[in-house]
């Protein structure tokens, strides 16, 4: 598992590596100058570069021209060079070493909360590939509030969707998603589903295969490119495989022969403010509504939910549900709410507190 420094981080140490590096140049070029012009010609530029190298080093070799010692201004000008050029070799020096060392200590930093971050995430989901499909994944993750971890093998695209994201909303591991070292990485014991949205269906099928037999109970969800790639997504152990030729087309013809509907949902994805979804929500067996009419339910007094159908634990779905229908224990309501109305609905369920008007 990697994290990539910031871009940002990385130009400001890059600049000053170069200004150091120009600063010391000039120095060195005024240095051998200077000597080459106080020995009119009799020491060689070689000579002269090298002197001024072991006097910015302050070495103590010795003086290397000859005749030196005979200079009016010889010595003077290299007890200059020691007072303003070896400070320019440290700053050189300590520059470069904070490029080496800062780079590898602020990435070793970064690894490490990453990875401490991931480690306290369960019921999460884990985003394989976050290509042309697995971004618009990610996006909807983040609108609707949902835990979530990218599994990318291209760690500048892994930096990208941090840096267009947020830093603080994005965690991540660089690797193969079909390596199990990499799912464990990500928590592929803990999660409660694998997306895996990477282009080539070969890919897709590794992926869930290894993600089955880490997670028996996780819900795989699959991409597939290729109509005949369906089956055997499925038989590999995805529960559901999303076909994107499919989708364009049904989307094609939804444009045509309704227009007004594709608008509403869309409008209803894009708009950021208000997170409108269709969402469902298990009634647990524990709950205080089993055997409660919705009429007599206090979900609408609890959230702020339209139950737009609920689908029974045999698998039959009830649209427009009556206000008469049972609530039953397994049951699943389907609803339309914003997403922090889902949260707080999800969330009264579970604990019990939504009961009876």
């Amino acid at each position: 598992m990697s994290v990539e420094v910031s871009e940002d981080a990385r130009k400001a140490l890059l600049f000053r590596l170069l200004l150091a590096a120009a600063t010391l140049a000039v120095v060195m070029v005024v240095g051998a100058t200077g000597y080459h012009i106080l020995g009119k010609g009799h020491w060689s530029w070689g000579d002269c570069l090298y002197m001024t190298v072991i006097t910015l080093s302050t070495v103590g070799y010795g003086e290397v021209l000859h005749g030196m010692d005979a200079s009016a201004f010889g010595r003077a000008w290299t007890v200059g060079l020691i007072l303003l050029g070896s400070g320019t070799l440290l700053y050189f020096i300590s520059t470069l070493t904070a490029f080496i060392v800062e780079g590898d200590l602020q990435g070793a930093i970064r690894r490490r909360r990453m990875h401490k971050r991931i480690e306290y995430l369960k019921d999460h989901i884990i985003v394989c590939g976050v290509g042309n499909t697995g971004i618009h994944v990610v996006s909807e993750l983040l609108a609707t509030a949902t835990p979530f971890v990218i599994i990318d093998t291209d760690p500048m695209r892994l930096a990208k969707t941090a840096e267009d994201f947020g830093a603080d909303k994005v965690a991540y591991v660089h690797g193969d998603a079909s390596d199990d070292d990499v799912l464990r990485a990500a928590g592929i014991e803990r999660c409660r589903g694998v997306v895996a949205a990477l282009h080539d269906d070969k890919d897709n099928l590794f992926i869930t295969v290894t993600a089955r037999a880490l997670n028996q109970k996780a819900r795989i969800v699959a991409k597939a490119v290729e109509a005949t790639s369906e089956a055997k997504l499925r038989r590999a152990g995805a529960d559901a495989v999303v076909s994107t030729n499919f989708i364009g087309g049904m989307r094609l013809v939804s444009e045509m022969v309704r227009p007004r509907v594709v608008e509403f949902l869309d409008q209803m994805l894009r708009d950021k403010e208000k997170n409108l979804r269709i969402e469902e929500v298990t009634i647990p067996e524990s709950s205080p509504l089993v055997g409660l009419a919705i009429r007599d339910s206090a979900i609408r007094k609890a959230a702020d939910v339209l139950v737009i159908a609920v689908r029974l634990p045999s698998g039959e779905i009830t649209h427009n549900p009556r206000p008469e229908t049972m609530l039953t224990a397994n049951l699943t309501l389907i609803v339309l709410a914003m997403s922090r109305e889902v949260a707080v609905l999800r969330q009264g369920i579970e604990s019990g507190s939504i009961g009876r008007a």
